[in-house]
């Protein structure tokens, strides 16, 4: 998906979204509040539909981000980096606007977009043991797994997540949503909590969430860049970092990655310290 329009899986979702909007929602725009990818998607996906975007950003958000949305002609707003805070001037936006709000993760029609992903890996191949996904808000894990359920034969869907930023391991783990809090990971993208509709999705449909550490994620990443030489973002890397940590688990499955971005910040890569 780091080929995929604004470099990120997130585009799938955005524009499944806007495309679903009535002539009259459409009119007055869209908004959300988005640290990153899902902020360019919907900027584009409404310069495609030809409606206006705006977009709250926390000032904290990567340089390359910040600069992808300004570049599809979104109006950028501004918050501090808690949910709490960009929740409070979405709200102000939408209040003042008039604009129909876009989640970023937890809405069936984002789900629905992001579910593509795994359903094209579906069908260039039927041999997959397992696919594994990233999960942040769980968007692309929920859509991940209904495409197995539905499209797929008998496929295990595992979440790949952080050990700094555990928090969707912990909400399936012990069936509550956990915020997350303070969360330590150079996985800018994986930084959100699940909502009510992705945990649902991923309780009954993922087979299991597996925590990796920081280092083996810098060590995919390293890897895919060096030997694949394509460029994808920490986020995307942890897919493959549980592998590396569960060699015994996967070894002679056929294992489906769903590498979900490559908007990385070249001035920051992680093994140029």
């Amino acid at each position: 998906e780091n080929f995929q329009k604004v470099g990120a899986f997130k585009f799938r979702g955005a524009f499944n979204a806007v495309a679903s909007l009535k002539e009259e929602e459409l009119k007055k725009g869209v908004a959300t509040h988005s640290s990153g990818n899902h902020a360019a998607a919907l900027a584009l996906s409404a310069k495609m539909h030809g409606v206006k975007a705006y977009i709250v950003m926390p000032h904290t958000a990567p340089a390359i981000k910040k600069k992808a949305v300004e570049g599809y002609g979104a109006e950028i707003v501004f918050s501090e980096p808690t949910l709490e805070s960009r929740q409070e001037t979405l709200n102000k936006v939408v209040e003042e606007t008039g604009a129909h709000f876009v989640p970023p993760f937890n809405d069936v029609r984002i789900i629905a977009g992001q579910a593509t992903a795994a359903k094209e890996l579906i069908e260039e191949t039927d041999k997959l043991n397992f696919i594994i996904a990233p999960v942040g808000g769980g968007g692309l894990l929920s859509g991940t797994s209904l495409s197995a359920k539905y499209f797929g034969s008998n496929i295990k869907v595992i979440g790949a997540e952080p050990k700094g930023a555990d928090d969707a391991f912990r909400s399936i783990r012990d069936n509550k949503i956990y915020l997350s809090v303070n969360p330590q990971t150079i996985c800018d993208g994986l930084l959100t909590s699940l909502g009510d509709i992705t945990f649902e999705v991923i309780k009954e449909n993922v087979h299991e969430i597996i925590t990796v550490k920081e280092e083996t994620i810098i060590e995919a990443m390293r890897m895919i860049w060096e030997r694949m030489k394509i460029i994808i973002e920490p986020s995307s890397a942890v897919v493959l970092a549980v592998v590396l940590e569960n060699k015994e688990k996967f070894q002679n499955r056929n294992v489906g990655l769903i590498l979900s971005g490559g908007n990385v910040d070249l001035e920051k890569l992680p093994w140029n310290k």
